[in-house]
């Protein structure tokens, strides 16, 4: 697939999920205006949505049901809001800007937020608990649910580690800082991509040994979109990135950048990418789509 073809199927993926999600909320049974008003605005404020890019890609691979994907990438989304909406908050993060826009308590309020985030991590649920899912048997069905809810403890106990040791004073090898940031990257942000991954190949035909390759190629991506993201605090600019430029560096986190220089941060991000082109070229299988994704991840200036 070319660079035109790839971008026009990022298009495709993106109206495709921000739709379902808007009809979804809508009728949604949240009987309190506010609140409903918080979730829409932080779910439907824009983004790359990554995550039900890989979903979809992935579930095609294997020939899943369309709207069985729809359901699986809509969850995912709302618990990756979720997350972001609770990451910005001040006892967190404490970011005034998401996507270019006031975070979700700059918005409304710090309450207002948290329950907003709440909600969306168990509307996820109810979603993957739902009728909607009936083209898969219940026996998956409880597969998903378990490997969804394994990533989203993941990725809090991942956010945990980065408040724990942001601005720590620890005198350890930079060899063990960098094993230690690898192993907090792989719960925060990598445990939702792999989900992403393979929970679009479960809603299909997928052998074990092709999940095998599949979560290598998923844990490679996820790795490095989050090398990429320490580079892009450094490279990029505020409206670019629509979130506070060098951020990361003002709260004296632990980076890639930081710990490798600038340059061995890019090739480390390059080096991951190649990994998990290797790891698609084990599938036999037309997986271009995913490819172009692996690549797109260190071309991105947000």
């Amino acid at each position: 697939m070319n660079n035109v073809g790839f971008a026009e199927q990022i298009t495709v993926y993106k109206s495709q999920i921000e739709n379902y999600l808007e009809q979804h909320l809508a009728t949604a049974n949240i009987d309190e205006p506010t609140l409903k008003a918080a979730m829409h605005y932080s779910l439907l404020l824009g983004g790359k949505r990554l995550r039900p890019f890989l979903v979809y890609a992935t579930g095609e691979i294997f020939n899943a049901d369309p709207n069985s994907l729809n359901v699986v990438a809509a969850a995912l989304e709302s618990i990756h809001s979720y997350s972001l909406i609770h990451d910005d908050l001040p006892a967190m993060d404490d970011d005034d800007l998401r996507r270019g826009q006031l975070t979700c308590h700059k918005k409304y309020n710090d309450a207002v937020a948290i329950l907003a985030g709440d909600t969306l991590q168990t509307f996820a649920f109810q979603m993957l608990s739902g009728p909607e899912l009936s083209s898969v048997t219940p026996e998956r069905q409880l597969q998903l649910i378990h490997l969804i809810s394994q990533a989203s403890i993941d990725m809090c106990a991942g956010q945990s580690i980065d408040l724990i040791e942001t601005d720590a004073n620890t005198d350890l090898l930079p060899e063990i800082k960098l094993t230690n940031l690898q192993h907090m990257h792989k719960l925060k942000t990598g445990a939702l991509i792999k989900a992403s991954v393979l929970a679009g190949a479960l809603c299909g035909k997928v052998s074990e040994q092709e999940l095998n390759y599949l979560e290598q190629y998923a844990d490679a991506i996820g790795l490095a979109f989050q090398v990429w993201d320490d580079v892009l605090d450094i490279v990029s600019d505020t409206e670019t990135l629509g979130k506070p430029q060098g951020s990361d560096l003002e709260a004296n986190k632990s980076t890639y950048p930081a710990l490798l220089g600038l340059e061995q941060a890019k090739l480390k991000a390059k080096n991951l990418v190649d990994e998990a082109v290797q790891a698609l070229q084990q599938l036999p299988y037309n997986t271009s789509v995913l490819q172009q994704l692996a690549l797109y991840i260190i071309e991105r200036d947000h």
